[in-house]
């Protein structure tokens, strides 16, 4: 259950800073769906204006990764940080942009190994490689 209340339509159509970000989200993401993460952000205007400019320029505008990469390293991440929510949302997001289930399936081995691996490496406090440092 959130933290805060989740913003209604209504209540977002009383405060012109939100429903500006709501209405740039609806024409950027071409849906009406303004899902969960940015109806409880809204209630910060600011926080919610900067994060969906964030999300935008770094998710959203082209550049050398492409956009399903893109969604596979946010599911990773959010592997990492226990966030269930962004785990949810970017296999969404990876699936409407391809994903196949052999992709989803090689990610989530990739995750658990990498994981795995870390935590050994954390463990044992094994030194880099000095093949490994940038030069």
């Amino acid at each position: 259950m959130a933290t805060v209340t989740l913003m209604t339509d209504r209540d977002a159509n009383a405060i012109p800073a939100v429903k500006a970000v709501f209405d740039d989200i609806r024409a950027v993401r071409k849906t009406d769906f303004i899902n969960n993460f940015w109806r409880g952000l809204a209630h910060d205007p600011a926080q919610l204006a900067r994060i969906w400019e964030q999300v935008k320029a770094i998710m959203g505008t082209p550049g050398a990764l492409d956009p399903l990469t893109r969604e596979l390293i946010y599911i990773a991440v959010s592997t990492a940080n226990g966030c269930s929510y962004c785990i949810h949302s970017h296999t969404a997001a990876a699936r409407a942009k391809g994903m196949t289930d052999a992709q989803h399936a090689e990610l989530v081995a990739i995750i658990g190994l990498a994981g795995q691996t870390n935590h050994l490496v954390t463990a044992l406090q094994i030194q880099v490689d000095p093949e490994f440092q940038v030069k």
